[in-house]
């Protein structure tokens, strides 16, 4: 099927690895033009180093908006315009009692998580709505709809990033520019290679044990018994930035597994 995506222009965020980087591996494949961007420019580089084309890699601070907006410039200086903004950048955050957890706790998950995401919308959209055509994909979370209680600090910027996607789909799909939001839940990526590491010492088990043993206890909702693969949550990454979405806006896509084991989003 072809998603009507060729010589688009797409800046994909936390595109080093996992989510991001999967997603770049697909546009780029649809003939999508890539800014791609992280933190560290030596892991950008060597995760885009088997990319097709020629990807633009620019380091920023998602937490700096005048790095965000320098980002948005470089990329329009570069090909001209940006079209897509895939934004997968993102931090776990402290985990313990909610009451316990310290304002910092809670204010680097605002940042990272939540704000970061209105940093690159207030940057990037204004040109979209100018031409007629835009997309803004956002990677919220199980969390933002199916909190667990010692995640407090990602649950509450999960659920914030949720309600401002659906915020700005009201008015911004008058313009052309369509805004969505992709829930994963326990997707292979790094951040849950983290916790199961963690989760594998404090068992003393090992890492598969695990994975099987938290997808028995804590991801009951998950029927397949196993972890997504980040190309899963691509896909439908894929699907809401293309031609294919054109009525899709304001929607949350679940790639869970089942893990949210509710009827309502």
């Amino acid at each position: 099927m072809d998603l009507g995506l060729s010589n688009r222009v797409a800046l994909i965020s936390g595109a080093a690895g996992g989510i991001g980087l999967a997603t770049a591996h697909l546009l780029a494949g649809e003939g999508v033009k890539l800014v791609l961007t992280d933190m560290d420019p030596d892991k950008l580089k060597k995760a885009a180093s088997d990319l097709q084309g020629e990807p633009l890699l620019i380091a920023a601070d998602m937490t700096d908006q005048g790095e965000v907006d320098g980002l948005v410039r470089q990329a329009e200086a570069h090909f001209g315009q940006v079209d897509i903004v895939v934004h997968t950048a993102g931090v776990t955050g402290a985990k313990g009692d909610p009451l316990e957890l310290a304002d910092a706790d809670y204010q680097e998950a605002w940042d990272t998580d939540f704000f970061s995401a209105v940093r690159i919308a207030r940057a990037a959209i204004p040109a979209m709505r100018k031409r007629g055509w835009g997309r803004l994909v956002c990677i919220t979370s199980e969390n933002a709809v199916q909190p667990y209680w010692e995640e407090a600090v990602y649950n509450v910027a999960k659920a914030a990033l949720a309600a401002f996607i659906k915020n700005l789909s009201y008015k911004e799909a008058a313009h052309g520019v369509l805004c969505n939001t992709v829930s994963p839940a326990f997707i292979e990526t790094g951040m849950t290679d983290g916790m199961m590491k963690k989760r594998a010492e404090e068992k003393g088990v090992s890492f598969d044990e695990a994975v099987k043993s938290f997808l028995e206890e804590e991801r009951p909702g998950i029927v397949q018994q196993r972890r997504g693969q980040p190309e899963e949550v691509a896909a439908a990454i894929a699907l809401l930035v293309s031609e294919r979405a054109s009525f899709i806006n304001g929607s949350n896509l679940r790639v869970d597994g089942g893990s949210v084991q509710s009827v309502q989003n």
